[in-house]
């Protein structure tokens, strides 16, 4: 069987591969997009755009509850939730919708459905097809992992993708994992009328986080009712009649639940694809090993996205390609350390994340100067009558560089990119300190943040 020819291949449709297809085919390059499941990979599907538009809901009911407290008349708020469910299915579908109809008019490519293994650096198998191509650039993505925790396989448990289903409240959702996908799916179904019960094995939420971070989370979450165990080491399940009991550690009471999220972790996509027929090298946790400008340890291939292990968000994809395009085709070196560590977690209100916690600073045995301001003190906040979580900036005391910041808080995902532009243009601190900012924002409070900035002990 001979094999059909390309200037270059891309395997998966997520964040990172149509763009590219984009570049590459306006270069006069043929391209062939593999996907073997849906267009758009996570984020279109299952992650950012489905997870959000959940998120939007929960907090329309959330404000709608809290009516009174802003003078507004709210009773007897409910949700339907095949309705929240079906604006969910809408917008994602759309967004899958829009980058398969932007693929099929896309001159030069060409969409192929089906799942890809290699059969040496320059060929992928397709079902009965052979493919060839110069350049092979692989943006496989990765999927959730469900640990071998005694009793898991004798129950009924959902992961990120499998809860995006659900069009009926849960009557009690528990929820193993305290990280960004936990927690974002453990606060929207309080919202929505479910009880819900977090159990983490560590000793606090959010691990990567400071402690005083993990520890406003935690709270904003059990004000709203939510239940946290902590230090569940030795984690069990048992199948009842009605749902299921969990026990987190030995002696501990059983937890009686009707639906069960594990949201524990992710892998990569990468076990299936014959890697060792192309020459691709991976790591221990299986994650293509890739350069500053993502080839991989074969010189034809590159990989982008969540299976390189150089970031597991959309924006980090997204910027993969922008890297990848740029060296191949604007004769422009970026590279991936050039970036600066940047994310979110949207639980409600937000945390906005960029560069080192006050915790790496310290262990890094630099001189450090912080600034903190709870949200009580921010004039738009109060406005809002949203005065939950903190603002947090740590500098560094000899280059007045901005090293990290943490804004938990209403628009803190938002706010936090003043910071990030900084960082990423090595300014000093004074950049933001001496500018003037609009009143009333939560932004404007960050100039002052920097103004009172103390000698990290």
């Amino acid at each position: 069987m001979s094999a059909q020819h390309f200037d270059a291949i891309i395997v998966g449709a997520g964040q990172a591969g149509p763009p590219l297809a984009g570049r590459l085919t306006a270069a006069g390059q043929t391209v062939a997009v593999i996907e073997r499941k849906l267009v758009g990979g996570t984020c279109v599907n299952y992650g950012c755009i489905p997870t959000k538009t959940l998120v939007a809901s929960a907090h329309a009911a959330h404000l709608a509850r809290r009516g009174n407290d802003f003078g507004v008349a709210a009773a007897g708020v409910t949700v339907d939730m095949a309705a929240v469910k079906a604006r969910k299915d809408r917008i994602s579908v759309g967004d899958r919708e829009g980058l398969e109809s932007w693929l099929a008019g896309m001159k030069g490519c060409t969409l192929i459905r089906g799942h890809a293994r290699f059969e040496n650096p320059h060929t992928l198998r397709v079902d009965d097809q052979l493919l060839e191509a110069d350049r092979i650039f692989l943006n496989v993505g990765g999927r959730a992992v469900a640990p071998d925790m005694p009793g898991l396989a004798d129950v009924d448990y959902l992961t990120n993708v499998g809860i995006l289903d659900l069009d009926e409240v849960p009557e009690h959702l528990v929820v193993i994992g305290g990280s960004y996908i936990a927690l974002e799916f453990a606060q929207m179904y309080r919202r929505f009328g479910a009880a819900v019960t977090v159990i983490e094995r560590g000793p606090r939420l959010t691990a990567r986080e400071d402690e005083d971070v993990s520890a406003a989370i935690k709270e904003i979450l059990e004000a709203e009712g939510i239940d946290v165990v902590l230090g569940a080491d030795a984690i069990s399940f048992a199948k009842q009649a009605d749902g299921f009991t969990v026990t987190p550690r030995a002696g501990a009471e059983p937890i009686g639940g009707s639906h069960l999220l594990v949201a524990v972790g992710r892998r990569p996509n990468t076990d299936d694809l014959n890697l060792e027929a192309a020459g691709v090298q991976t790591d221990s946790r299986g994650y293509i090993v890739v350069d500053d400008q993502l080839r991989t340890s074969a010189d034809n291939i590159w990989a982008m996205g969540d299976c390189n292990g150089r970031g597991a968000f959309t924006h980090t994809s997204y910027n993969d390609f922008e890297i990848v395009a740029a060296n191949l085709l604007d004769d422009d070196p970026r590279r991936v350390s050039d970036r600066v560590t940047t994310y979110a977690l949207y639980i409600d209100p937000p945390l906005g994340r960029v560069g080192m916690t006050v915790e790496e600073v310290r262990r890094s045995g630099r001189k450090a100067l912080v600034g903190k301001r709870p949200m009580t003190r921010v004039g738009r906040a109060v406005e809002k009558g949203e005065t939950q979580g903190f603002m947090k900036v740590v500098v560094d005391a000899e280059t007045d560089e901005i090293l990290g910041a943490a804004i938990l808080g209403v628009g803190g995902d938002e706010v936090v990119h003043l910071i990030l532009d900084v960082m990423t243009a090595k300014l000093p601190y004074t950049a933001i300190s001496r500018t003037m900012h609009i009143h009333p924002t939560v932004s404007e409070l960050i100039p002052t943040v920097l103004q009172e900035l103390k000698p990290l002990a």
